[in-house]
């Protein structure tokens, strides 16, 4: 009697994923999901916003600045990695890239219109930036300058109570910011030194002017204000500040310390 011979069969291989859909099992494997390191997770040496705080924007590439705005990437991607593929596709030329529109952006994994749209907006800030003059900034190199310039920006010279001001100035007395000091009552204001000379490093402005008004009218100072003047005179020596001068400003007048030889 003959036996029938065994058909060789191959030897089963388990599926590495399947699923059920409708009763029909697809078998076809599904890769994995690269996994991805956060930007959080990185060294602090690497990652975007605390380098560009540690060494300045110039230390960063363009990649890493367009991480910043976008904030983050995809599942598989950080968003370093993401904008560095959008700039390989744009010949790295931000001026490419900021021709592109919202669909062509969108079109990335993990690159959203709110992205995109932060992204074209950059980019035409940039161009607009590089088309912009650099401000002209005025300098204050006489008391009749400083008048000027606080009776224009500041509108102390009309106001019924006193107020004290700082103007934090460039080597070349151009006028870095101004800064009020001080909001006070009918005849006098606290002026408090510790802040003129915090807000004057913080500028890193090497020459200093100070003003307050005398809503009474009369410009000629008081005892008070000669003793104030000489407690920010001695703190910006030590600081190696230069105190160029200190008015007392009212409606069209102004009396200057350093004319009447007080400085």
């Amino acid at each position: 009697m003959k036996r029938k011979r065994k058909q060789a069969q191959e030897p089963e291989t388990p599926l590495q994923q399947s699923e059920v859909d409708g009763g029909h099992q697809n078998k076809s494997p599904i890769p994995a999901i690269a996994e991805k390191v956060p930007i959080k997770q990185w060294s602090e040496d690497d990652r975007p916003r605390e380098k560009l705080e540690r060494l300045g924007p110039q230390a960063l590439s363009d990649a890493e600045l367009l991480a910043i705005l976008v904030g983050s990437g995809s599942a598989k991607q950080s968003a370093v990695d993401l904008m560095r593929d959008i700039l390989k596709d744009s010949n790295y030329n931000l001026n490419t890239l900021g021709r592109r529109t919202i669909a062509d952006l969108t079109r990335y994994n993990g690159m959203g219109p709110a992205k995109a749209i932060t992204i074209l907006a950059a980019c035409e800030l940039s161009r607009r930036y590089r088309d912009t003059s650099p401000e002209q900034r005025p300098s204050l190199l006489s008391p009749g300058d400083i008048y000027d310039y606080l009776a224009r920006k500041t509108g102390m010279t009309h106001l019924d109570v006193e107020e004290f001001w700082v103007l934090l100035l460039k080597q070349n007395c151009q006028v870095i910011k101004a800064v009020r000091i001080s909001h006070g009552g009918l005849t006098e204001t606290a002026v408090d030194l510790r802040v003129i000379i915090r807000e004057a490093v913080l500028a890193n402005a090497p020459v200093i002017a100070i003003a307050h008004n005398h809503p009474s009218g009369n410009t000629r100072p008081s005892h008070q204000d000669d003793e104030i003047t000489e407690r920010i005179r001695q703190a910006c020596k030590i600081m190696r500040i230069c105190l160029l001068d200190h008015l007392i400003v009212v409606d069209g007048d102004y009396y200057s310390y350093k004319d009447n030889g007080k400085l």
